[in-house]
């Protein structure tokens, strides 16, 4: 299938996406973080047989994954240094763009490191990615939610209190069929549709399609501490003006 084919689909209709559009999406996702995040392992797509609720011979069913991430616990001394860090990186840098919370997600030496893995999978109910996780110690001992939420940004506490898309829920996995956490994905196709709709130089050259994962983890991925660089939203821009 050709990625342009069901740009309309995107845009003109209701922010979903078919589970062979998000094949080609996800290929996209793949090739841009590989470019612009060096710092980090690259996802991969798991391919896995085809569900028996997909008819279509044309689609590639799996998801996305990216594992080990470790994040670094700090002590209450340390948060407060890296917080007094931030507000003043935050005052000379002039607006530049943020990549990455390099304090939390490189791995070091600090005796405690919790680990998380982080699956994107599409949802036939819903019609859009999901991101899945899980979070674990050291030694393999899965974190408690309330763990977790220690590890999440600061914003995303509010996030997750004030955002109809964002709430944690704990799911089996629908291919691993294991307990995993995932951001609940009621209402992402409204704020897609808005995207789409609001910037017309996404509705160009089947550019809808190419950036739509792109678009929607540079807002999800914020929740758990994962940011895109600016480049991967530019890179589709520059290639067809």
């Amino acid at each position: 299938m050709d990625v342009k084919t069901g740009v309309s689909e995107i845009i003109g209709l209701d922010g979903t996406l078919s589970s062979t559009q998000f094949f080609h999406t996800a290929l996209s996702f793949l090739d841009k973080w590989k470019r612009f995040n060096l710092s980090l392992p690259p996802w991969i797509w798991v391919q896995f047989p085809k569900h028996h609720f997909i008819s279509s011979h044309n689609n590639v069913e799996g998801y996305l994954s990216l594992e080990n991430i470790c994040f670094n616990k700090f002590t209450e001394e340390e948060e407060s240094n890296r917080s007094s860090t931030s507000k003043e990186e935050s005052n000379t840098s002039h607006g530049e763009e943020e990549l990455f919370d390099y304090a939390t997600l490189v791995q070091s030496n600090c005796n405690e490191v919790n680990h998380y893995d982080f699956h994107i999978v599409y949802s036939p109910s819903y019609r859009v990615p999901v991101l899945y996780f899980r979070a674990y110690h050291t030694d393999g001992q899965p974190l408690s939610f309330n763990e977790i939420e220690k590890d999440l940004p600061g914003h995303s506490s509010k996030l997750l209190s004030e955002s109809k898309w964002t709430f944690i829920t704990n799911e089996e996995h629908p291919y691993l069929n294991r307990p995993w956490y995932k951001l609940h994905p009621c209402g992402t196709s409204d704020w897609m549709k808005l995207l789409f709709h609001g910037d017309t130089s996404l509705n160009k050259n089947g550019f809808g399609i190419e950036q739509y994962l792109v678009s929607w983890f540079s807002v999800i991925g914020q929740v758990v501490g994962l940011k895109i660089p600016l480049g991967m939203m530019d890179t589709v821009v520059a290639n067809h003006s």
